[in-house]
């Protein structure tokens, strides 16, 4: 006999606290209508530490990392649909993204969040989060 995956009831959404845009993100994302309530902790701070210590933290400030509350972990371009899936006004798009006609859409928009975050920097100095935002390879 094969498990039934725990459905998710909850989700925590690790977030840099020192990206402009990733906490713009955070606040849009808690703004919403939620299906799927969703927290917001800072990546790589003592309460993610504490609450996942399993995790590489120096890779959840450079990848979007988002946990189910039975410990599901998404990363990258899945963490973001499922971030999206948890929103009332957002799920069907979700579906749609997590399909391979719609993944292409979810890379070019991080692409662009990327893009995005290295022009948000002072002329002549990094973005505050150019390293930890980077868009995976």
């Amino acid at each position: 006999m094969t498990a039934v995956p725990a459905p998710v009831r909850a989700l925590t959404v690790l977030y840099d606290a020192n990206c402009p845009l990733c906490v713009h993100l955070r606040s849009w994302l808690l703004r919403q209508r939620q299906l799927v309530p969703l927290r917001a902790v800072p990546a790589g701070s003592v309460e993610a530490q504490r609450r996942y210590p399993e995790l590489d933290h120096a890779r959840t400030l450079r990848e979007i990392t988002v946990i189910g509350d039975s410990g599901q972990i998404y990363t990258g371009q899945a963490a973001w649909v499922v971030c999206l899936w948890a929103l009332a006004e957002y799920r069907s798009r979700a579906h749609w993204l997590a399909t391979p006609a719609g993944a292409p859409f979810v890379r070019v928009t991080m692409l662009a969040a990327a893009k995005y975050r290295e022009a948000v920097g002072r002329p002549g100095t990094a973005s505050p989060c150019a390293e930890q935002c980077a868009v995976p390879r």
